[in-house]
């Protein structure tokens, strides 16, 4: 029972490290240049420097630029920041000024 116990605590430090050490595929679908869409992208840069700094791909995808991608990603609202890796894949939708929402998105963060 001991032995169960230490192996289930060593593989959650375990996932814990490579958490910490995982580059974070991001991408951020906005629409054109509102103030809205600079917004969020000023937002998820932010929360990403504070908390993933180095360790982060962040691409933003104009939707009336790349409409194509949109129907690709299946799309249906902007801004949506789509978090590729690591898995599981997440979807956050809406103007991107709750930082805990986004931290919980990214699993960066428990639910409370």
């Amino acid at each position: 029972m001991i032995e169960s116990k230490e192996k289930a605590l060593s593989q959650a430090e375990a996932a814990l490290r490579a958490q910490e050490t995982a580059t974070y595929v991001l991408r951020l679908y906005v629409a054109g240049t509102t103030p809205r869409s600079l917004q969020a992208i000023a937002n998820v840069k932010a929360i990403c420097q504070e908390h993933l700094k180095g360790r982060y791909d962040l691409e933003v995808i104009d939707l009336y630029q790349q409409p194509v991608l949109a129907r690709g990603e299946q799309i249906i609202a902007a801004p949506t920041l789509i978090k590729k890796l690591p898995e599981p894949l997440r979807r956050i939708i809406g103007d991107m000024t709750s930082t805990e929402k986004i931290l919980v998105g990214l699993d960066l963060r428990s639910k409370r």
